[in-house]
């Protein structure tokens, strides 16, 4: 496990915090990105499961900030019903982990990790995610003042 440095006076989000801060992240995503997200949930875990960690053959669950579990978007046939919801999932204690090692605001973590897992719903390239990882950036830094 990692070595965790203090962040005096600032205490670690609990799940549900944390969900509404994806769900407050989510809704700083760029739009484009946005459009056919019905049928993707978003879910907050402590960690990934046995079953996940043995299929990605992750060292520690600290490994993994988040997961898409679906099939994306574009590789899917026309009359094809899914078995099951895609979901997004976001790891607390991973997440947190991350924050307390980079020092990066917890939002912006939180943010980077859902755009990246949507990504994969949509079937994008690292790089696409990069540059839409961008464009979230700037259109938070052109919004308003008011998120807290």
């Amino acid at each position: 496990m990692c070595a965790q440095k203090a962040r005096p006076g600032i205490l670690a989000p609990t799940i549900e915090q944390m969900a509404a801060l994806a769900e407050d992240a989510l809704s700083n995503v760029p739009q484009e990105l946005l459009k056919p997200l019905s049928g993707l949930a978003i879910l907050v875990e402590d960690f990934p499961d046995e079953e996940i960690c043995e299929a990605m053959d992750l060292e520690t669950p600290f490994d993994l900030l988040g997961l898409y579990q679906g099939v994306p978007l574009g590789h899917r046939s026309t009359g094809e019903t899914p078995a099951d919801l895609d979901r997004v999932f976001l790891f607390r204690r991973s997440i947190l982990d991350y924050w307390i090692e980079s020092g990066d605001d917890l939002y912006t973590v939180v943010r980077h990790v859902l755009i990246h897992e949507i990504g994969h719903h949509y079937g994008y390239s690292d790089s696409e995610m990069e540059e839409l990882e961008r464009l979230a950036e700037e259109e938070e830094t052109n919004a308003p003042a008011g998120r807290a």
